[in-house]
């Protein structure tokens, strides 16, 4: 296999002062060779990605924003994998955000460093390796002159090169005379899989030991010398405004500097800075900063957004499907209302949506320095390109001269996405004029976050006489996802709640998808698994009420559905797009290790499900049972199938924490409005699930798969709800349509 090099991005080579060998891209005019300081090492001049120093030690940066996914660990071996070094004598550098301007304008120093969708794994296989492949040819070609051999006669291991004759030339030897080199002109083949070392093989988590040492600097944990803690008290009205405001009081508090005034957007206006109206206090420490909040003697005026409520944009939803006009085309193959006219079985159902706050262990924090004609930026972000912006146009400091350190993040699942709170932080240093460490509590967190949507799915399906679905409905009403996202203005005001290719599509003749507005107030942003999570549950619950109505095997009629192996167009997903054959491959693979053609008769339930993720493939099968008002999971068993595995010890540690993450938002958790403000304020009323409530274990089968990998960050979520509401079906012929599962499972029961 060969990566071409005729790229935006072009490979250099150079070498340090000292004579290491440094790999990375050159951008338009810009050599990126920078001085970054790690948080616990000397000031390393690290090349892009690959730094090889005289004594054989091998610095590998990692691009990508680390936010429990494990990219800094995976992205890394990569490179590694190419360049065919031993990955015990590898370190590895967090790289901070790299911005260049070019004779072209704005580019990028390491590329794609958004962490989103999971597409860090894809992206990097397409150009990670390429660095490491220039320079183990770089390297051979230096020992080459060395031992007066062809290039081609040497081969490379643990980071030396080797001779037919046994002569071997360590990577610190050569490291200076490769520096030297010209970078090839021509593309460099890259390994054969049948040659990986270290791709495909389970790694460690790089920081790993930090992490449960308790070393890891976190975005929280950021300090500069003489900073300021500021804090903020924010409208809990929708689109609400200051009224009044009597400070006095917050500045007698011991330690408290000032008291800052931070304007919110204005009513439907784009929210590209911070999220709502707000008072910043600032002091010497966290504690005062806290009182001096306490004493703030504030009057609200409430927004546009007073009438609005839970219940009514739930009544609202159910009438705009009633009434079942003016909605917005999806998509529309054959004739549905002619076929389910015909269909000698009919089922229909509705399905309820709530909205989900983020939740993240390490709620939004930022430690920022704003100067006259520079800025440094310490935070946790998924988007730091975003942030960058962001800084600039409130700072007016060229990007250029921003510096955006990306610590480790103590969760993101699409919160971080959002950069509001670096807008915060960025005015409230500029005001300032001395660095800042912006912090935000638990209660901030749940009552100011951009969540899931709304909705409620109206699913309707006939099917003729051999019980083969011959028409599928899905039609959505919901809070749209696009609502004041400026990044999203062009999009259909259906993304992010239903999808044109989603199952069935393709697979049902006759098929009608349809989307219906529901106005809201609320603030909406990606949650992870984004629109897989919102409509999943529906669809692959819906798929077990047909099986019922019908007396089909849940199992059996997926499969059916699916039909033969066969690869689909699916918009966003990219080339393979949908295969059939591979979620009919996790679905067996679910159904086998739980036991489901095993006949039961110990009250427990069985449950499944699978879905098509950002480009991987997952089915959930759960074993469950009830014991009085307490719902006990037994079992669970997640497959996945994402291709070519960079990290198996990764995989499953992704697989294992989405089902989790997927049971816990499934089992309790809803965040609610009432008279336009946001009921939930801590985890005793937004209550993440248990330790008692979860499975002993989630059983992870991972497919071997020579496709190219897909990232596997939230692969494993989406089809976690339905499968367990149909096994609590199963248990106790109880069928929940509304999330979340438990409130409403007691209620029925």
């Amino acid at each position: 296999m060969t990566i071409s090099l005729a790229r935006r991005r072009f490979l250099f080579v150079g070498a340090t002062a000292s004579g290491a060998l440094l790999v990375g891209w050159r951008t338009g005019l810009a050599q990126q060779v920078l001085p970054y300081l790690g948080a616990h090492d000397e000031a390393q001049e690290l090349g892009t990605f690959v730094r090889i120093e005289k004594n054989g030690d091998v610095i590998i940066g990692a691009r990508g924003c680390e936010i429990g996914q494990g990219v800094k660990t995976s992205l890394p071996m990569m490179i590694a994998e190419e360049l065919d070094v031993d990955w015990s004598h590898v370190r590895v550098e967090q790289l901070p955000y790299g911005y260049v301007e070019t004779e072209n304008g704005p580019s990028d120093k390491y590329g794609a460093q958004g962490a989103g969708g999971s597409d860090n794994i894809p992206t990097g296989w397409k150009d990670l390796r390429e660095a490491g492949a220039v320079a183990r040819w770089l390297l051979l070609v230096a020992a080459s002159a060395q031992l007066n051999l062809p290039a081609g006669q040497l081969r490379t291991e643990s980071g030396r090169v080797i001779a037919p004759d046994g002569r071997r030339l360590g990577y610190g030897a050569l490291a200076a005379a490769a520096a030297a080199l010209d970078p090839p002109k021509d593309a460099v083949a890259v390994k054969n899989p049948d040659q990986f070392k270290i791709i495909g093989k389970p790694t460690l988590t790089v920081d790993g030991r930090d992490i449960v040492t308790g070393r890891t600097e976190f975005g929280i944990d950021a300090y500069l010398a003489d900073a300021l803690v500021a804090v903020m008290l924010r409208c809990p009205h929708l689109d609400g405004t200051l009224g009044k405001l009597d400070d006095a009081e917050a500045r007698k508090v011991v330690g408290v500097k000032d008291v800052i005034l931070i304007a919110g957007p204005k009513p439907d206006a784009p929210i590209d800075g911070p999220l709502a109206t707000g008072v910043a206090v600032l002091a010497e420490n966290t504690w005062a900063a806290l009182k001096g909040r306490d004493k703030l003697k504030i009057e609200w005026a409430p927004g546009p957004w007073t009438a609005e409520s839970s219940a009514a944009l739930a009544t609202k939803a159910n009438a705009l499907l009633d009434k079942n006009e003016d909605g917005v085309s999806v998509r529309k193959d054959g004739d549905y209302a002619q076929a389910r006219k015909v269909a000698h079985y009919g089922v229909d159902a509705r399905y309820e949506m709530p909205f989900l706050a983020h939740a993240t262990m390490e709620p939004p924090n930022a430690m920022i320095s704003v100067e006259k004609d520079k800025v440094l930026l310490i935070a946790g972000l998924q988007n730091p390109g975003g942030a960058s912006r962001t800084i600039h146009d409130i700072t007016g400091v060229p990007r250029d001269k921003i510096e955006i350190r990306l610590p480790r993040v103590g969760g993101g699942f699409g919160r971080r996405l959002k950069n509001d709170f670096v807008a915060e932080a960025a005015l409230i240093g500029k005001a300032a004029g001395k660095p800042v460490k912006l912090l935000w509590t638990r209660e901030d967190d749940l009552q100011h976050d951009f969540y899931r949507p709304f909705g409620v799915h109206a699913l309707s399906a006939g099917l003729d006489k051999k019980k083969k679905i011959t028409s599928w409905s899905h039609r959505c009403a919901a809070t749209p996802r696009n609502y004041r996202d400026s990044g999203m203005k062009d999009r259909p005001v259906y993304v992010g709640c239903i999808e044109p290719d989603d199952f069935p599509a393709g697979l049902v003749a006759n098929l009608d998808k349809t989307f219906f507005s529901v106005a809201s107030g609320m603030p909406r942003g990606w949650w992870r698994g984004p629109i897989h999570t919102f409509h999943a549950f529906a669809v692959q619950s819906f798929i077990d009420e047909i099986a019922i109505t019908t007396k089909q095997d849940a199992v059996q009629l997926r499969l059916d559905l699916l039909g033969p192996p066969r690869r689909i167009a699916f918009e966003g997903s990219g080339d393979p797009g949908f295969d059939t054959g591979r979620l009919a491959g996790v679905l067996r693979l679910a159904a086998d290790k739980v036991g489901w053609s095993e006949k039961r008769n110990d009250g427990h339930g069985l449950g499944i499900a699978c879905h098509f993720t950002f480009g991987g493939y997952a089915a959930h099968a759960f074993e469950v049972s009830m014991e009085g008002t307490e719902l006990r999971i037994h079992r669970a068993v997640c497959a996945v199938d994402v291709g070519r595995v960079i990290n198996p010890l990764g995989v499953q540690a992704q697989m294992m924490g989405g089902t989790v993450d997927g049971i816990s938002a499934a089992l309790n958790l809803a965040v609610t409005v009432k008279d336009g403000q946001v009921q939930q304020r801590n985890f005793t009323d937004y209550p993440l699930m248990r330790m008692t409530q979860s499975p002993q274990s989630v059983e992870v089968y991972i497919v071997e798969s020579s496709e190219s990998p897909s990232g596997a960050g939230e692969i494993g979520v989406a089809s976690a709800a339905p499968a367990l509401a149909n096994a609590i079906y199963a248990a106790t012929t109880v069928r929940v349509r509304k999330l979340p599962l438990m409130p409403e499972l007691l209620r029925k029961l």
